[in-house]
């Protein structure tokens, strides 16, 4: 139907007689000439209606904004002084000779270059959305970003592998999505929350090296980063240890970025443990575009007449530190107030601050209401205060942010607080940081759940090989996991694997999951481990997340052609929605009203 695409015409198309199809962007009527901007997918090009044919410029006045055409004409060059140097075909402009009106449209909720549309309006309307140019660069993008990780994992004699869709429930860490029988009345599938079980039992079965594009469920609370299914390339290997996974995707993102973006990411990436980041950054994902840390002043405080810091730096769990922020005097009293607000949200109690007008002034060049209770009120010299400027390496002009209570609270606060401050204050900067994460603990222990949690999941292997030591300690152990970090977000998530069936058991018992559970829940994978299963380990990089991050998009939402909403709905297709009394009927199921609710029926 169409000879050219409309964003591929130029000066080497003059005299050419051309086909184009596409979408009106716009219509202008310049004094009984008609001016058409048709648009498809690769651009723009300005189509000319002459009233001298007087059939098809008659066509050309009724049509409006989405109204799709076929559009024949010749190329050639713009008059002087309309050239637009902003278009790729801004030189030409195609006189029409031909107009067919394959299609009319309704007037669009929003216009296509309306960048003041609701989010809720765009998903509502996605397939309008999907024709604006950001979201087609973005959707192919995405499309290029796969290819190259494919054509990369080819290269290293990977080999891809579905994996099931409908699988058993097992606990990963969010809820599952449930999906019931109909062949087996009263038990349920489970939508995969990673084909983490089989690309495992892909290595018992000899695959060697395994990816996955794959489609993950996980029914939990959503952020700007987050979708109840998404997608992930999922990497597993046997006969590895953790240098060769993270050496092998290391190659692969530093290709991928050098190839879709031209930017060399540094080699090797840097390594930081789990301790390291969380004492320096109070994250597990730290941003290295900041150059911003906490400070520890615990063995400082110990012994300061003042309790809102004493405390915590004489619990075991506690902790006390500081975060100086270059520049940080110029906030006003309000905005303080509204970051001791925003710490609030991570469970801080207060937000404590000096600010450093003039150091070389001593006790006369600083300002806080806590220096008096650090530091003698009735001396000049300020002995606690002064190490504090000094192991934050403060200066003139800076103000010094303090957190004081357990150590989770602190990093969860400070933490938060540095990212906050470094947007607002434009301490970013522009680069692209990579760093590996490594040592992470074994396990957490949740205290309302009275428990040992995975930190990462069941079947990453411990340090330790002895499933008695396991058993023992748990809390001192560290894993043989990895992430991969990328400006603050974590891109891929991975480790070494449990190939033992004793230690696999031994892992899951101190999770609180007996024999006879592990056994229901787990038996087909620790039957697996009892025939020679390799040493074996992989890692998953979260696709929609590293696509967001290369494209610049604000959320994950923005480069998913059909996403769902914070409240996992989608706008498009209304679903979830009801379903029918028979379809419930034969899937063995029916509505319970709860005490005070009427009858859904």
């Amino acid at each position: 139907m169409r000879t050219h695409l409309c964003g591929a015409v130029n000066t080497e198309n003059l005299d050419q007689e051309v086909v184009f199809c596409g979408w009106v962007h716009r219509r202008r009527d310049h004094g009984g000439v008609i001016f058409i901007d048709l648009r498809d997918h690769l651009g723009l090009v300005q189509i000319v209606f002459d009233p001298d044919r007087a059939e098809i410029f008659a066509l050309a006045e009724q049509v409006r904004n989405e109204y799709v055409l076929q559009v024949t004409g010749r190329v050639r060059n713009r008059p002087e002084g309309t050239v637009n140097p902003d278009m790729p075909t801004g030189e030409v402009e195609v006189l029409a000779t031909g107009l067919e009106l394959l299609n009319r449209a309704e007037t669009p909720p929003f216009q296509l270059d309306d960048d003041d549309v609701s989010e809720e309006n765009r998903m509502r309307f996605r397939y309008i959305d999907m024709r604006r140019t950001d979201m087609q660069q973005r959707l192919r993008m995405r499309s290029s970003i796969v290819s190259e990780l494919r054509g990369y994992l080819d290269s290293q004699q990977f080999v891809e592998v579905d994996t099931p869709m409908l699988t058993r429930a097992t606990p990963e860490g969010a809820r599952d999505y449930l999906v019931p029988s109909r062949t087996h009345e009263g038990e349920f599938f489970a939508l995969p929350q990673s084909p983490q079980l089989f690309k495992q039992l892909l290595m018992m079965g000899g695959m060697d090296r395994y990816y996955q594009v794959a489609r993950c469920f996980r029914d939990e609370d959503l952020r700007a980063d987050r979708q109840p299914e998404f997608s992930q390339l999922d990497i597993e290997m046997s006969f590895v240890n953790e240098a060769d996974v993270m050496g092998i995707t290391e190659n692969m993102i530093r290709a991928l970025f050098r190839n879709q973006l031209d930017v060399e990411l540094p080699d090797p990436f840097p390594r930081m443990s789990h301790a390291e980041a969380m004492r320096r950054f109070g994250s597990d994902k730290p941003d290295l575009r900041i150059d911003l840390e906490l400070v520890d002043l615990s063995d400082l405080m110990q012994s300061v007449d003042f309790k809102v810091f004493s405390q915590p730096a004489n619990s075991a769990d506690g902790r006390v530190a500081a975060l100086r922020v270059p520049g940080g005097n110029a906030l006003t009293r309000k905005e303080i107030d509204n970051y001791t607000d925003f710490v609030g949200r991570y469970g801080a109690k207060g937000l404590a601050y000096i600010k450093c007008n003039d150091l070389a002034a001593g006790k006369a060049g600083v300002q806080s209401p806590i220096i008096k209770f650090l530091d003698d009120p009735e001396k000049e010299d300020i002995p606690v205060t002064g190490e504090i400027l000094k192991r934050t390496g403060a200066e003139d002009g800076d103000l010094i942010f303090f957190g004081a209570d357990s150590t989770d609270v602190v990093n969860a606060a400070l933490g938060a607080l540095r990212l906050q401050v470094a947007a607002d204050l434009n301490l970013v900067s522009d680069s692209w940081q990579p760093l590996w994460v490594v040592d992470f603990p074994m396990f957490e222990y949740d205290g309302k759940e009275k428990r040992w949690q995975a930190m990462h999941h069941p079947f990453t292997a411990p340090t330790v090989s002895d499933p008695q030591e396991l058993k023992s300690s748990p809390g001192d152990c560290l894993s043989r996991a990895y992430d991969m970090v990328l400006n603050g977000s974590e891109v891929g998530g991975g480790s070494i694997r449990i190939h033992n069936s004793d230690l696999q058991q031994a892992a899951l018992s101190v999770l609180g999951i007996d024999e006879a559970e592990a056994t229901e829940k787990f038996g087909f994978l620790l039957n697996a481990l009892r025939y020679g299963a390799p040493p074996h380990g992989g890692i998953a990089f979260g696709l929609d997340r590293l696509v967001m991050l290369m494209t610049g998009s604000p959320s994950i939402r923005d480069v998913m052609a059909f996403p769902k909403t914070q409240s996992a709905s989608c706008l498009l297709t209304s679903a979830p929605g009801s379903v029918s009394e028979r379809q419930m009927r034969e899937l063995g199921l029916r509505f319970r009203r709860a005490p005070g609710n009427p009858d859904p029926s």
